[in-house]
């Protein structure tokens, strides 16, 4: 049996990037109630208590509301189906970002040509109303900063579902690729970019030079950055260099 180990509410939170001024609230609304030491009632808290907040932090990347995590949490059986569940919606939401980054990718080719991207070009997959929804943000962004119209109001939906599940496989491949350490510029990364351009290239001219503009996008926008970070720490930068290795190698 490994020796108990407890933590101060200091180190709990500079472990896991937490205010006091948040672990102070869990506390207080019966979130996450650590043991309080008789002799000077400071807050103690048990590796069962690092296991907990790791839990709720999961949640709030999903924006689960504070007043349903406690509920959450004691509606799983073990900690393990908690995490999975976990891993599956948070999946899920890797997955639509995904799905939204292929309509980035489209609209990014087209204003680096310097011509209108057509409707029916633009979405795969998603109902009209949602991809409206989830592209609302970027569309805003991309017009304010760039004064790029993507052209949301009459979406075609007929042709999302190809566009969107290559694009997500796409990323998936890198982000695993990043995860595991392949290198950039390794033979199955630049076999699974030239198949990613080739699906592009069906919708809109994109060559290794446009691809690479793509990805130095990615990074210099703080927007499509923060996308793809949510997908995988480091994924833009990954991204960028073995669209520049490939690009070299064309």
């Amino acid at each position: 049996m490994r020796p108990t180990t407890s933590f101060t509410i200091t180190e709990v939170a500079r472990l896991s990037g937490t205010t006091l001024k948040t672990l102070y609230h869990y506390d207080r609304i019966g979130l996450l109630v650590p043991a309080r030491d008789a002799r000077n009632d400071y807050r103690t808290y048990s590796e069962g208590d690092l296991e907990r907040l790791q839990q709720i932090l999961f949640f709030r990347e999903l924006d689960v509301p504070l007043s349903a995590i406690a509920e959450a949490l004691s509606g799983r059986a073990s900690r393990l189906e908690c995490l999975r569940d976990q891993r599956a919606m948070l999946r899920a939401r890797g997955a639509r970002l995904a799905q939204v980054l292929a309509t980035l990718e489209r609209a990014i080719a087209h204003e680096t040509q310097g011509d209108p991207m057509p409707t029916d070009d633009m979405f795969t997959g998603l109902d009209r109303a949602g991809w409206q929804d989830a592209l609302a943000e970027q569309d805003a962004h991309l017009r304010d900063t760039y004064g790029v119209e993507l052209g949301t109001a009459d979406v075609d939906a007929d042709r999302m579902n190809a566009a969107a599940a290559e694009a997500t496989a796409f990323m998936t491949f890198m982000a695993d690729a990043l995860r595991t350490g392949l290198r950039a510029d390794d033979e199955s990364v630049t076999t699974e970019i030239r198949r990613h351009l080739t699906a592009l290239d069906a919708v809109h001219p994109t060559d290794a030079e446009a691809f690479a503009g793509q990805a130095r996008f990615f990074v210099a926008d703080d927007f499509h950055r923060r996308m793809l970070e949510q997908q995988q720490t480091g994924l833009a930068y990954y991204l960028l260099h073995a669209a520049e290795e490939f690009h070299a190698r064309a």
